[in-house]
């Protein structure tokens, strides 16, 4: 060696400067490609409020990561004049998430990649034993396969749990339908397993309710609310999170929103949490069966039996009448929700989404005629969209750290 720097090719020194200038643009510019707002590069550019050269060398830099493609020569749309500019698109083959799901008819682990896509996805299993660690151990073992049999690169993993989890320990508090102990530390076992597996990166867990608000904010019905009230009922009990200004909030100990103890029927059932008449028991799968005068059956999920009943005999009088039901105690607990929340849109998921399809006006009358705001001005409410949107949340878990800082975290 001579000591000489070896000749650099032309415009490189440029193209270097203008990354080193955009570097702190990355992690904001590929969650605008993740989330779908940022389409082509011209939009990338406005929405970074950067030099299209930058923004061109960011976009660069995030291809080289394996994290998104730059389509230089897309197709001009029909009528349009000019020259179209670069798509961009989150890169098919690229690293995904490991996500898991417990809930109380099962569980389910799928690999999950940037644009909250579903790559591939466990059997799942259909029952859920005592011992928290003995489930999470099946799950893990079940993403680690998936891995294997795709060779994907994994950026971590993220487990969506039906329980508040409490902040900073990682603590399940109320896995009142798994029949786990209060307070198991799911997110120590996760990872524990996580790395005992293997698989690279950090581990998360969290409510399954917040991560489906998450989910449905990046991807789906949420999409471009401000502050977003996401209301669902899975296989049992009622869940809620809330996104305000672009981001979940989950208070200061991670336990906000713990809608299902609001108390809609003050002569209703008795709860879990030792109070009557909470959503979490007027307003979930079992509640309908039960007021639809069915037995609830072992064969499939409480809320696949739910579904079915009021989708194909939704002209039998019991049928109509529970469902009613409990659209007006769902109606009741969502209004007083808007009166202290004041969200710009609600989006319901699970039972309620079924519950909202059947007689969308009836629930949108209760919510108004009972709530301030909604006198006022009517809050949309939406159907979420997302399959398997806690899945997809619990994936955004792992992915945050990448969104956040992409080099950091890939290289």
């Amino acid at each position: 060696m001579d000591g000489k720097a070896a000749p650099r090719a032309t415009g490189e020194g440029t193209t270097r400067t203008r990354l080193d200038r955009g570097r702190g643009a990355l992690g904001p510019a590929l969650e605008l490609v993740h989330t779908g707002r940022a389409p082509t590069r011209a939009v990338l550019t406005a929405e970074l409020g950067v030099t299209r050269a930058t923004a061109g060398a960011v976009a660069a830099e995030l291809e080289a990561l394996g994290l998104i493609r730059v389509d230089a020569h897309p197709g001009a749309a029909a009528g349009s004049q000019g020259r179209p500019s670069h798509r961009l698109e989150v890169a098919e083959e690229g690293p995904v998430a490991l996500a898991a799901q417990v809930h109380a008819d099962g569980w389910r682990a799928a690999l999950v990649g940037l644009g909250g896509r579903i790559v591939a996805t466990a059997p799942g299993c259909e029952t859920v034993d005592a011992d928290p660690a003995k489930v999470l151990g099946s799950v893990v073992d079940a993403g680690a396969e998936l891995l294997h049999d795709t060779g994907r690169r994994c950026v971590g993993a993220g487990l969506a749990v039906p329980s508040a989890v409490a902040e900073p320990e990682g603590l399940a508090l109320n896995p009142l339908h798994l029949a786990w102990p209060p307070g198991a530390p799911v997110r120590e076992i996760f990872a524990e397993r996580v790395r005992a597996a293997g698989i690279e990166g950090p581990a998360f867990a969290a409510n399954d309710v917040n991560l489906a608000a998450l989910a449905e904010h990046r991807h789906g019905a949420g999409r471009g609310a401000r502050d977003l009230l996401c209301v669902a009922t899975g296989h049992r009990g009622v869940g809620g999170a809330l996104v305000l200004d672009g981001r979940l909030h989950s208070g200061s100990s991670g336990l906000a929103l713990e809608v299902g103890h609001l108390t809609v029927n003050p002569e209703g059932r008795p709860c879990y949490c030792g109070s009557r008449g909470c959503l979490d028991v007027e307003a979930d799968p079992l509640a309908f069966l039960l007021a639809a005068g069915r037995d609830p059956g072992p064969e499939v999920s409480l809320l696949q039996q739910a579904n079915d009943l009021i989708r194909t005999r939704y002209a039998d009088p019991s049928v109509r009448t529970a469902t009613e039901t409990l659209i007006d105690r769902l109606g009741l607990g969502l209004a007083g929700l808007v009166n202290i929340l004041n969200p710009d849109r609600i989006i319901l998921g699970g039972l309620h989404r079924t519950l909202l399809d059947a007689d969308p006006e009836r629930l949108r009358a209760v919510v108004a005629d009972r709530s301030l705001w909604g006198q006022s001005g009517s809050v949309p409410i939406l159907a979420c969209t997302l399959d398997h949107n806690s899945l997809v949340g619990a994936a955004e878990l792992a992915w945050q750290p990448v969104l956040d800082d992409p080099l950091a975290a890939l290289v």
